[in-house]
This record gives C-alpha cells, sequence and structure tokens, in this order.
C-alpha cells in the first residue's frame, strides 16, 4: 500500500520544471515578496510588532473567504481587510498598553469571521488552505503586477519616511519630543506591514508567516547593529531562501513553503547559537 510520502522523491527532470511558466512566476512573485518582506520585517522587529504581523495575516482570513463568495479575487479580499484592521489596530491602539488588547480582539473577531464565511460555501475550503499555508505556485501573471506595484509603494514610502521613521522605532518618547509625528508613522508603518503580509501570505501563508518576515530581520539584526546593512541583509537572505526554496521544491516534489521555512529556520538557529556560544566565550567583567 503506497502512502502520500511516495510522491516525494528526487526528479530527475527538475531542470525543465524550473523553466515552466508556472515555476517562473513563482520565481518572480517570490522575489517580490521577498524585497519586500526583507525591509519591513527589520522596521517589525526593531518595533517588537511581531504579534502585530501575525494578526494581520489572520485578520486578512475573513477577506479572502469573503471575496469567493462574492466571486472576487481572494488576494483583493484579503488586501482590503489586511489594510483596514491594520487602519483600526493603529486608531484604537494608540497607547501602548492597549495595542496588545486591541489587536488580540480584532485578532479573534475576524478569525470568526472568516470561519463563518467558509461554512457559507464549500469554495471557500481550498481557498482557506492557501491563505493558511501558502500556494507560491498557484501565482498568474495578473497577481505579478498586483505585487510589483505594491513592492514599489513599500519601497518608495520606507525610502521618503526611512529615517523618521527608523527615529521613532529606535525611540519613540525622544522621536516625540523632538516633534517628530510618531503616531502618523506609526499608521504608515502598519499599513505597509499589511500589504507586505498581504503578498507574504501567498507565498507562504499566515501560519508559516514568520519565517519570511520576521525571522530574516531578527537573522540580520543579530549579525550587525548597523539598520541599512540589517535590511540588505534580510532582503538578501530573504531572496536567497525563496529562490533555494522553489528549486529544492522542483528538485523533491515537495510544498516550497515548508522548505522555504526550514530554509530560513536553518540558517536563523545557526546564527543564533553562534550569537549565544559568543557571549558565553566573552570574560566577565571585573568588580
Amino acid at each position: 500500500m503506497r502512502t502520500g510520502f511516495a510522491t516525494v522523491g528526487y526528479q530527475p527532470n527538475w531542470l525543465e520544471i524550473l523553466d515552466s511558466a508556472f515555476m517562473r512566476n513563482a520565481m518572480i512573485g517570490g522575489t517580490i515578496v521577498a524585497l519586500a518582506a526583507g525591509v519591513i520585517g527589520y522596521f517589525v522587529v526593531v518595533r517588537q510588532s511581531a504579534f502585530a504581523a501575525h494578526a494581520l495575516a489572520h485578520i486578512g482570513l475573513p477577506g479572502a473567504t469573503g471575496a469567493v463568495l462574492l466571486g472576487l479575487s481572494p488576494v483583493f479580499g484579503l488586501g482590503v481587510f489586511c489594510v483596514a484592521g491594520a487602519m483600526l489596530i493603529s486608531v484604537l491602539g494608540q497607547r501602548a498598553s492597549e495595542r496588545d488588547v486591541v489587536t488580540g480582539t480584532v485578532l479573534a473577531f475576524a478569525t470568526g469571521l472568516g470561519l463563518f464565511f467558509n461554512s457559507l460555501a464549500t469554495k471557500s475550503s481550498s481557498t482557506m488552505t492557501n491563505v493558511l499555508f501558502g500556494n507560491l505556485l498557484a501565482i498568474t501573471g495578473e497577481q505579478l503586477m498586483v505585487f510589483a506595484a505594491l513592492l514599489a509603494v513599500v519601497a518608495i514610502t520606507v525610502g521618503v519616511v526611512y529615517r523618521p521613521l527608523l527615529y521613532s522605532s529606535i525611540n519613540s518618547a525622544v522621536a516625540q519630543a523632538k516633534g517628530i509625528p510618531v503616531g502618523a508613522l506609526s499608521l504608515v508603518f502598519i499599513v505597509l506591514l499589511a500589504l507586505t503580509v498581504t503578498m507574504a501570505i501567498q507565498a507562504v501563508g499566515t501560519l508559516l508567516l514568520f519565517a519570511l518576515v520576521i525571522t530574516p530581520a531578527a537573522t540580520a539584526i543579530a549579525l550587525t547593529p548597523r539598520p541599512a546593512l540589517a535590511m540588505a541583509i534580510s532582503t538578501g537572505l530573504a531572496v536567497a531562501c525563496v529562490w533555494l526554496g522553489l528549486i529544492a521544491s522542483a528538485m523533491f516534489n515537495a510544498p516550497p513553503s515548508f522548505l522555504i521555512v526550514t530554509i530560513v529556520t536553518a540558517v536563523w538557529l545557526v546564527v543564533w547559537l553562534r550569537h549565544r556560544g559568543s557571549h558565553r566565550n566573552e570574560p566577565a567583567p571585573h568588580c
């Protein structure tokens, strides 16, 4: 009796698979997502907004399933709910002490709404699976155009607000005292995060989102304290892991999202162990 594992194995024709149209779309789409995730991920880690990134991924779920019910694109619904949820969290959670409560409440409601929409139509089941686990190999040419436009928005906006955003991310109290519009920058940041999450879900899904948005940035920050260099390393690492994951997927007929997450996590673990070991070997301070 053959099990599901029998389909996973080396494929001699993997170069032909890499040259196929759907794999080219996956490469281009994955690269676009990785570029956005690498840049915005740095600010997510510095601002300690990992929970917000996780929440936005799930907040987009009812948008995707609801769009299917209305005959619209799931990516469109996903983006609308992610951005709307981001703005709601930013407006209602302006105080740091209230932000997690607001985020968790919006997350809980959105998850319940997604399950409700999913129960109304059987077509939503496959949509929910794709949202939860990603389906990079299903990216279309139209989605690539949308992703490219979103990447342009993220890149241009970060370029314009880079210095004040970085300053407010590192020390918001001092930035506010110097007259920097911390509240407005927080809203800009979380909307950019929502756009990035919308793209990243297509690549790795909501459940594995951390691996592309958070982990490369955390790895880069462990390697260097310089913000610009950390962003460059984070972006390069995210792109490299997407490419390696897709190549391995073609070679061994395995889900690319799983392989991308595995590679990213392995790199982070090596850096983390090395970073921890270097701190252990430091001489103890003398009294």
